[in-house]
């Protein structure tokens, strides 16, 4: 939390618009009245589409924030046999709930730019008809596909030049049968390495290996 006093220079940012400066002109007791002027571009995004199978609600907090202040854009919360339904009625799943633990990774990142979130109950109707679409891109940028799957054999890529889309199972990791329509559509499997990783540590740890 901000101790601002009258006179401070703070940095400022408007969403899903720029950043600059803010000098405190005056501090009431519900808002606090600001000069800002708005320069400076946000950070560039990094090309990549996250799809994460609905993790607890505490576990999931700490995702959205991550993946925020990584300079994710775009993601889409899945269901998938290992996901317990009582995750589905989360109050955490409403809008602003969403929203505001989104806006606390573009603070952390000096970001502004708001990720898109997509809820998708069924497994693989989200599959067949949106996701293989997602995966076939665009003639002059066709994404890769990667699965995260502990049972693996080829490990993730790093550095990659090209924009991706990263799918991350639940605890446990999805089944055979996710794993195999998630492969017929075009995607490839890759471990993590020997050691097995809570979701909120994969996701940065894979991130950073991608970019």
């Amino acid at each position: 939390m901000h101790r601002a006093q009258i006179g401070d220079n703070l940095t400022v940012g408007l969403l899903n618009s720029k950043i600059g400066d803010g000098k405190v002109l005056a501090i009431k007791k519900d808002h606090i009245e600001m000069e800002v002027c708005l320069t400076q571009e946000p950070p560039e995004p990094i090309p990549l589409t996250l799809i994460v199978a609905l993790p607890r609600p505490k576990m999931l907090k700490r995702i959205l924030q991550s993946a925020a202040s990584l300079g994710i854009k775009k993601i889409y919360l899945i269901n998938s046999w290992r996901v317990e339904k009582a995750f589905w009625s989360s109050p955490l799943l409403e809008p602003e709930r969403l929203k505001n633990e989104l806006i606390l990774g573009l603070e952390q990142a000096k970001d502004t730019i708001m990720p898109q979130i997509h809820l998708k109950r069924l497994f693989k109707p989200f599959v067949i008809e949106e996701l293989s679409i997602l995966v076939k891109g665009s003639s002059d940028n066709k994404p890769i596909a990667l699965a995260a799957h502990p049972k693996a054999a080829i490990p993730c890529p790093q550095n990659i030049n090209q924009s991706a889309i990263l799918a991350m199972g639940p605890e446990g990791g999805f089944i055979d049968i996710e794993i195999e329509t998630l492969e017929r559509i075009g995607f490839s499997t890759v471990n993590l390495g020997r050691r097995i990783l809570r979701l909120e540590t994969a996701v940065p740890f894979i991130v950073s290996k991608l970019f």
